[in-house]
């Protein structure tokens, strides 16, 4: 690896970094006190768009992690900052849940089902086959396709779920139309909150678990990555993919000392 500026701001994925099944991972929270503690400019991203950042917080709290609210970044914010860019003022009919319709509520854009301006997919545990249909139909009248994130499925203590990317191929394989997608492992989501934070993708860092997303991302954003071997992605994985992680540790416990 070439010489690298010394890391100022740090990013980090919460589910199987940070939290695994509703459980602290050993580390996190000497994690997250030590960036606290230590004034450096930090993040801890979600695909999933289910959550406001407000819920989040009191989630972390009650499991022991004190995250402030403006160090949180969701798939939701980051497909809202995408939005209003693009389209100030606009429209979408939305499937999801509150993370989403109140990012979207906050850059001022109007929630219809009538000639909306885009479609938006994000994280719901309620898919209805009437709101499917109803995407389709209008992504077909002319509204453009987006979603929060391409996770094909989400984690519960009963097993896999069918998630945004899985519900994405049904919308694309019904309507001839692939959606864009916010969430990792599109850099946009990385830039969009480095921006937040002022911070500079040379001397910032992403930890994740996910080889196709989170390390994925933090390399196309031009950060230095760590995977970490508590989530996801196994050891054996690694070499499966055709680009590697900055480092490979066990745990987020390896990074505490790396805060300075």
């Amino acid at each position: 690896m070439s010489d690298r500026k010394p890391i100022e701001s740090w990013l980090t994925d919460m589910d199987g970094v940070l939290i695994h099944e509703g459980v602290p991972i050993p580390g996190a929270d000497a994690f997250i006190k030590k960036l606290r503690e230590s004034g450096r400019p930090f993040l801890v991203l979600t695909n999933n768009s289910i959550y406001t950042p407000r819920d989040l917080h009191a989630r972390l709290r009650r499991l022991g992690l004190e995250v402030p609210i403006e160090n949180i970044w969701t798939s939701a914010l980051a497909t809202a900052k995408f939005l209003d860019d693009q389209r100030p003022g606009g429209s979408a009919y939305v499937i999801g849940e509150a993370g989403l319709t109140t990012a979207l509520h906050d850059i001022g854009y109007i929630l219809t089902d009538h000639d909306p301006d885009y479609v938006v997919l994000g994280e719901t545990r309620t898919y209805s086959f009437e709101a499917m249909t109803k995407a389709v139909r209008l992504i077909n009248a002319g509204a453009r396709f987006i979603c929060t994130n391409p996770d094909e499925t989400g984690p519960s203590t009963e097993g896999p779920l069918p998630a945004t990317g899985a519900v994405a191929a049904l919308i694309t394989k019904a309507s001839g139309r692939q959606p864009y997608f916010a969430g990792k492992p599109n850099p946009l989501m990385m830039r969009t909150g480095l921006n937040t934070i002022g911070a500079h993708s040379e001397s910032s860092a992403m930890i994740g678990d996910r080889m196709d997303t989170d390390v994925l991302a933090g390399i196309e954003a031009g950060m230095k990555t760590y995977l970490v071997l508590t989530g996801l992605t196994r050891p054996e994985q690694v070499e499966n993919f055709p680009y590697r992680p900055s480092e490979v540790v066990g745990s987020i416990a390896d990074i505490v000392d790396l805060v300075r």
